[in-house]
Parts: structure tokens; sequence; C-alpha cells
């Protein structure tokens, strides 16, 4: 079986720009959990990647779940008694509230109040807020703006549709050297905000694009999905073959300049969960990792009893934990180029360990094999710490019993993968190890 090897085939900082790009183009679309803003943003994704676009009909029943209405929304605007627009979609899609029913007609001050959400604690921002299952319709306005609203009538104009259609998601396969696969989630369902939605469908959409130019070991399937009811559809119409799912990620938050997180999943000792843990433990950066939880994006619906998925959740600063969450300051300020790459490149790394993470066994396991008339000292002569190296193959030699995995040598060792892999590369070309091949029953 070949090894995978993805950091020198990719310049990092150079796609980050690339995708941050990508979020400026996708910034202005108004999303939802369904409709056409969703819609076109899968389309521009098939720019990139060769996305299969998936619709589901209202009222299709996925578990304990029914597909809701298609909403989709034309204009919206708030007037005064002078008819000038006070509040319009049309300078930002955050101002109406997400799946408001349509309504046109005039009211005085305190009757609109109760439609009107803000900040009072950040009064320049606009907030972000939903009623998906529950009809009403609103604005989201900064604080200032309605402290400024006089005791007169209004025009409340809101051109929207709440109507029997479906919910749409995208999908990319990419065939691996097997079946088994990796799933990549990320939610496509926000509307202008930058880090919160849109850095994780970014990152995703380029990670992919990367993975269908080498030949990796593992099949990957990346999903962009409404959150939510797009996992809850997903799982629904694949549960027959999710058992193919050895490894996930759901990718968010990943643009702006705070400590990486690492949500784990709900079995806690996945594979997936240590190879993320190595890599940010590698980092020298801060890191923190949270144990599971079932609050927070798909992955609790990855992880649900039910389906116990091997998925957790990469981010910087989690949801709700940083104070432009959900708001009008979730914008193209907050994400930033040097956070994308350093979030892709940790991914890739984590990737990197999943496509190598192989268990060895060695075929001269009695006493330490001399290496020096093996020509192995010489070998590794080029490198610049052979001492290292060496602690590599000793360490390597002794733990590749059939039952520690490379990560767990890089983890009893304390040297990183990369050094263990390489080395262990070496080794087998010496026909000192053979590689331990899982038995299918």
């Amino acid at each position: 079986m070949h090894t995978t090897d993805l950091d020198k085939s990719v310049n990092v900082n150079e796609v980050s720009h690339e995708v941050y790009e990508l979020i400026s183009n996708l910034y202005p679309l108004c999303r939802s959990i369904t409709g056409d803003g969703l819609r076109k943003t899968l389309h521009i994704l098939q720019q990139y990647i060769p996305l299969a676009m998936h619709e589901v009909p209202t009222g299709t029943q996925v578990f304990d779940w029914t597909v809701p209405r298609e909403w989709n929304i034309r204009d919206a605007y708030i007037k005064n008694s002078a008819g000038e627009k006070i509040v319009d979609f049309r300078k930002s899609n955050l101002h109406v509230l997400n799946y408001s029913t349509p309504i046109h007609t005039k009211m005085p001050l305190d009757d609109l109040k109760a439609h009107l959400f803000t900040l009072p604690d950040r009064p320049d921002w606009v907030p972000y807020r939903t009623s998906y299952y529950k009809e009403n319709w609103g604005f989201c306005l900064s604080h200032n703006q309605l402290l400024e609203l006089k005791d007169e009538e209004y025009e409340v104009y809101i051109d929207s549709s709440l109507e029997d259609g479906h919910l749409s998601y995208g999908e990319y396969y990419i065939k691996g050297e097997k079946e088994d696969e990796v799933l990549i989630s990320c939610h496509a369902c926000h509307p202008s905000l930058a880090n919160d939605n849109l850095s994780g469908i970014a990152l995703a959409t380029f990670l992919a694009k990367h993975l269908s130019q080498i030949s990796p070991s593992f099949s990957y399937r990346f999903i962009f999905i409404p959150g939510t009811i797009g996992s809850i559809t997903w799982l629904a119409q694949n549960e027959t073959h999710v058992d193919k799912i050895k490894h996930g990620l759901v990718l968010t938050c990943l643009g702006d300049t705070g400590k990486s997180h690492y949500k784990k999943s709900r079995r806690g000792d996945a594979e997936i969960d240590k190879a993320v843990i190595h890599v940010l433990k590698q980092s020298n950066q801060d890191y923190e990792i949270q144990e599971f939880s079932p609050y927070g994006y798909d992955e609790r619906q990855f992880c649900s009893p039910g389906f116990n998925l091997p998925v957790g959740c990469f981010m910087r600063s989690p949801h709700g934990t940083y104070p432009q969450y959900h708001t009008s300051a979730d914008n193209l300020d907050l994400v930033q180029p040097q956070a994308l790459a350093d979030s892709l490149n940790k991914i890739l790394s984590i990737i990197q360990i999943l496509e190598n993470n192989r268990k060895y066994v060695n075929q001269n396991p009695k006493c330490e094999p001399q290496l020096g008339k093996r020509g192995l000292y010489s070998a590794i002569g080029g490198l610049t710490d052979t001492k290292k190296t060496e602690m590599a193959m000793l360490w390597i030699l002794n733990l590749s019993d059939g039952d520690h995995t490379l990560l767990d040598i890089s983890e009893k060792s304390c040297l990183e993968f990369d050094l263990i892999k390489k080395t262990a590369d070496t080794l087998r070309q010496f026909d000192l190890l053979k590689e331990q091949v899982a038995i299918s029953y």
C-alpha cells in the first residue's frame, strides 16, 4: 500500500488567499436552510469542485424530523413616515429575521417593536436571528438605530415566500485506494457571516480540490449541508452506507485569530481524536481540547447514539465564545488569510496522519538489529538531526509488534509523526519492517 505525502504538494499561504477570495465572493449571498441563496452558493462551489447537487422534497420524513417548506426572499424594508428606508435588506441580508413570512402593512412603533431584534450590549452591530420552525416575521437592526426611531407610523414590507419546495445540499466523493471513508462536513446555511459558515465552506472546498489531485488511500466524502436539518437529512438518506466512515471532521469558525479548538467525537478515543490532538500538541501553539457534548454543530447528529460515528469538530474560536458570533461584525475583517493558512496547514497534517497511520511488524524482533552493517546510518546521514532519527528507528523497531500504530509510536516517543513515518519508510526499504495487513471477515 502506498504512502501519501500531502505537505509538499500545496502552497498553504498561496491557497489561503484564494480561500479568502472565495469567502469574499460568497459573503453577500442570503443563505438559509433552504432556498435559492443556498443553491447559488453550491453552484459557485461547482466552479471549484464537481459538486453533486441533491434536492429533498418538503415533507420528506427524516427520522423524527420533516424537511421544511422552502424559504426565499426578494426584498424587505422598514420605511418611516417620510417614506425613507430606515432598515433595508438590500444593504445587509442580516436585517431580516431569517425565514420571515411575507408582510406588507403599516403599524405604530409600539407594535413594530415586538418584531425588532437588537444587541443592547453591542449597539453598533446587527444580530443574526432565525425563525425556522415557528412562523414569524421580523427585522434585525443595531440598537443605536432602534433608539433613533420616532414614535410614528412605519411601513413594513417583506417580500418572501414560504412554500413547498426542496432542501438542497452538495456532495463530492473522491474515490481512494480503499472504500473506507473520511467524512468532511460543513454547514452552508448562514447568510453574511464570514467566520461562522464561510471559513468552513471555503477551506473544505480547497481541501477537496487538493485531495482530488493526488491519489489518497482513503476515499473522501465532502458534504455542504444546512445546519441540523441537513445532517439529519443526509444521515437518513445514507443510513445504509455510514459504516464506511472511519474518520470525520466538521469544519467551522476557522478564519479568526483565536487559538485552535477541537471537540472530540462521542467515542472520545477515536483515531481522528488522537490525530487532531497530536497535530495541535506538535504545533507549538496554544490550543484547547473539548470533550464531546450533545450541543454544537452537526457532530452531534453524526455522534448520536444510533450512529456514534468517529466525527469531531475542528475550529478556532468556538461558537458563542467570540463577541462577533452571529452578528454583522462576523465580516470579512474578522477572517484573516494567515489564520486560514494555519487552519488549512493543521487540517492537512491531520489528513497526513490518517493517510499514513499504519501498523508494522518488526522482521528482526529478537534484540536490536545491527543498523550499521545495513548502511542505515549512512541512509540517514544527510538528515540534520541524526540522533532524533536514530531514536525514531529504535522506537519503531521496538514497538512494531502489529499492535502499535505509527501514531502510537509518535506519542510514546514524543517524536513528530512525519519523522516516525519517514523513518518507517526507510526501515521498510531495508526489509526490517512489514506492514500489518488488517484481516477482513
